[in-house]
């Protein structure tokens, strides 16, 4: 199954990496591409419950660096985080690995339709909590379909692709043998 994840993951990187020129139809329309990658922040560190702004832990790191491998072949134009220490800390080393200066969000406040127009024909990480990632892709397909993320879950990631406004969503889980 892992091996499957993993080339739907690569098929889509292929297909969507190139940045040439906008794709047309077979009207000779323009066709607007643009894809989402989402993913919930790596394990944090639990060992004091009243900390609102835990950092990672172990595992949370090494798989903030697995994150940064699975998408080394997708061209980001965008990578955007909670102002969390977490989500700052997950989406990281992508950041470094891309050269691509994370943008902060709030996603109490979110514009959904401000993000789509803002990200046009691009290709973006966006990195979460178990309830605001799923939030998130409900709000860019238009429907409530996915509930939060299992707290003990971090290894989701979902790949939201709007083409001429029709939203496409694959959810795909990533094992990550990270040590703890």
């Amino acid at each position: 199954m892992k091996v499957v994840n993993f080339a739907l993951l690569l098929l889509l990187t292929f297909t969507l990496s190139c940045k040439e020129e906008p794709a047309k139809d077979l009207t000779n329309e323009e066709v607007s591409v643009s894809t989402f990658y989402l993913i919930r922040h790596a394990e944090k560190i639990r060992s004091n419950p009243d900390d609102a702004d835990p950092e990672l832990n172990q595992k949370g790191l090494g798989r903030a660096m697995h994150w940064a491998e699975i998408l080394n072949d997708v061209e980001l134009d965008a990578i955007y985080s909670t102002n969390y220490n977490r989500t700052s800390m997950t989406a990281a080393p992508t950041s470094v690995k891309k050269n691509i200066d994370v943008q902060y969000y709030d996603p109490r406040i979110v514009d959904i339709e401000q993000f789509k127009a803002d990200n046009l024909n691009k290709n973006v990480l966006v990195v979460g909590h178990s309830n605001t990632t799923p939030e998130f892709v409900n709000l860019l397909i238009g429907e409530d379909k996915y509930p939060e993320i299992d707290d003990n879950e971090n290894g989701t990631l979902f790949i939201v692709q709007i083409v001429n406004n029709i939203p496409t969503v694959n959810k795909l889980i990533f094992n990550c043998n990270c040590p703890d």
